[in-house]
């Protein structure tokens, strides 16, 4: 028969170790690739708008106009996620998630502008 300080990996004084994420939050492709589709649209709303807050809070307008083309830097960061090995495949999603979301952007633009000019004529 087994005491409970024998099952108990910690003993009745250590704290419980923190739980771990179960393997399907870890590794599971359909999690990985969920997660870095919307993580890709994320960046693609959230980060040049942030960028772009930034630098008119720190610097005048002009300034930040000129210095908003930087925010490609941060294309670094999906890159970089490709090239490893163990975050490649969240990193293709990103960028997967990245295009398709410029490309909606894009064409939903484009046909409110075509729109707008046609109705105007």
């Amino acid at each position: 028969m087994t005491t409970e300080q024998e099952t108990d990996p910690t003993g009745p004084s250590e704290p419980a170790p923190e739980r771990q994420p179960d393997w399907w939050h870890r590794d599971h492709p359909t999690f990985v690739s969920l997660t870095g589709f919307f993580t890709g649209l994320a960046f693609v709303v959230l980060v040049p708008g942030a960028f772009i807050a930034l630098l008119h809070v720190l610097v005048d307008d002009d300034t930040a106009e000129q210095l908003f083309p930087f925010v490609l830097v941060t294309l670094a960061v999906p890159i970089g996620l490709v090239i490893a090995p163990r975050s490649r495949r969240f990193g293709i999603y990103m960028l997967i998630g990245m295009v398709a979301t410029a490309l909606v952007v894009g064409g939903v633009a484009a046909l409110v502008l075509w729109y707008m000019i046609t109705r105007e004529a």
